[in-house]
């Protein structure tokens, strides 16, 4: 019974051990170049997966990978390999267009924060709250969503998460057209939208919430600027029939 005891919790620990697990890392640059107050800074606040090496790899690589290409602006890829270099990459573009245009004054700014937003056997979903100002009238807001395989940490693309992607997107486009009150015989775009093509398109952001899921469409992807963003919330109850899993 003592060994039979034992090996139960032997095997509790092993699985234990085996679960990705969430450790909030900070990093700030802020320049020190013809700037006194209200500098131009980079905030970024990122949930980095530890515990099992080859998992959260996979998992830190890819939001790695999305907070790079938020930042990343220029017209030469960035070589940046760590959030470290990234942060001070761009506070070095900065100073170089200052350097550049020593009478001009640019607010550049940069604030980006992950977020483990769900959880469950399946499915981990981390989001990238982004804002980015470096010139122009305004600077641009928007949400990101990483879904990853918590057993192989393995981005999810969206289209697998569904037993019949095309049945989704009809169902989908029903309930969007329903909320957002635009009649079932006139085109998509009728009312004001933006689709490419006038055709109804599943959101590229897709959140996992406690209610349902969420389908977030950032300002610029389906509406003009001024517009904001756009959400459709699809409870449970009537997406259960179209997942895979949750």
């Amino acid at each position: 019974m003592k060994n039979y005891l034992f090996t139960i919790l032997f095997l509790l620990c092993i699985s234990c051990s085996k679960e990705v697990k969430f450790e909030d890392q900070s990093f700030e640059k802020t320049t020190t170049v013809d700037c006194n107050k209200n500098c131009p800074t980079i905030q970024l606040k990122i949930p980095v997966a530890k515990n099992t090496n080859i998992i959260a790899d996979s998992i830190n690589k890819a939001v790695f990978t999305t907070v790079k290409s938020i930042v990343d602006f220029g017209e030469k890829p960035n070589s940046s390999s760590d959030y470290e270099q990234l942060a001070n990459a761009f506070i070095k573009a900065y100073e170089k267009l200052k350097r550049d245009f020593p009478k001009d004054h640019f607010g550049w700014e940069a604030k980006i924060k992950g977020e483990l937003k769900y959880r469950s056997e399946n499915i981990i979903n981390i989001e990238i709250n982004h804002y980015t100002f470096t010139g122009g009238a305004h600077g641009y807001a928007g949400l990101r969503s990483l879904l990853f395989d918590p057993k192989t940490g393995k981005k999810i693309p969206n289209e697998k998460l569904f037993k019949n992607w095309k049945l989704f997107k009809v169902f989908a486009e029903t309930k969007f057209r329903n909320k957002y009150k635009i009649p079932r015989n006139q085109p998509i775009n009728s009312t004001g939208m933006q689709f490419e093509n006038n055709v109804f398109q599943v959101a590229q952001n897709i959140f996992f919430t406690n209610e349902g899921l969420l389908l977030h469409y950032n300002p610029y992807e389906i509406a003009a600027y001024v517009d904001g963003s756009r959400d459709l919330l699809i409870r449970y109850e009537e997406a259960n029939d179209y997942l895979i899993t949750k």
